[in-house]
C-alpha cells in the first residue's frame, strides 16, 4: 500500500471497530469523535487514541479535499510516462513537483501516471515542456486534459 510517497505494509490486523471509525471518518472527516464514539460504542478518548494511531501508522490521513477550480487551478490532467531504466527515480522527482498530486507506478501502456493540478494551460505547458520531460529517463509522455471531472469519491470503505 502507498500512502504520502511511503511504503508501508498492508495492515490486515485492522480490527471491526478501526474499520467502523474509518467509515465514519469517511463520511464526515469533521464528525467528532464524541459522536463516533456514540455511532460505535466507543468514549471519545478512546476514538481519539484509535483515530491517532491510524493515522501515525499510515492506515489513514484526515485532510481537507477541494476542488480545483474553487482555489483558482484551472487546468488538470492525467499524464502517462513511458520510461527507460528505473522507475523509482523519476517517480520521486514527480512527486517532488508541487503540482503533481499523485504518482502510480503501473503495468500496460505506461510505467508511470500521473495527476496534475496547474493554474492555466501555459503553467501545464511549462511543466510538462520544461520540467518533466527534461526528467533522466523520460521516453514519451502522453497528456489527457481533463475536460470535466464526472465523479471523485473518497468513501470506499474499509473492505
Amino acid at each position: 500500500m502507498q500512502s504520502n510517497g511511503k511504503q508501508t505494509q498492508r495492515n490486515d490486523t485492522l480490527d471491526e471497530t478501526a474499520k467502523k471509525i474509518i467509515e465514519q471518518l469517511q463520511e464526515d472527516g469533521r464528525r467528532s469523535y464524541g459522536a463516533i464514539g456514540a455511532t460505535i460504542g466507543l468514549s471519545e478518548a478512546a476514538v481519539r487514541q484509535r483515530v491517532q494511531r491510524l493515522t501515525q501508522s499510515g492506515v489513514m490521513q484526515i485532510v481537507a479535499v477541494t476542488d480545483p477550480m474553487q482555489v483558482g487551478l484551472f487546468r488538470q490532467a492525467m499524464v502517462g510516462l513511458k520510461i527507460d531504466g528505473p522507475l523509482e527515480p523519476v517517480a520521486d522527482a514527480l512527486g517532488a513537483m508541487d503540482e503533481i498530486d499523485y504518482v502510480v507506478m503501473c503495468s500496460g501502456r505506461f510505467d508511470l501516471l500521473c495527476e496534475i493540478v496547474c493554474t492555466d494551460d501555459e503553467h501545464l505547458l511549462e511543466l510538462i515542456s520544461q520540467r518533466i520531460r527534461s526528467l533522466h529517463g523520460v521516453r514519451d509522455i502522453e497528456t489527457m486534459v481533463y475536460l470535466k471531472l464526472h465523479k471523485q469519491s473518497y468513501q470506499w470503505g474499509t473492505r
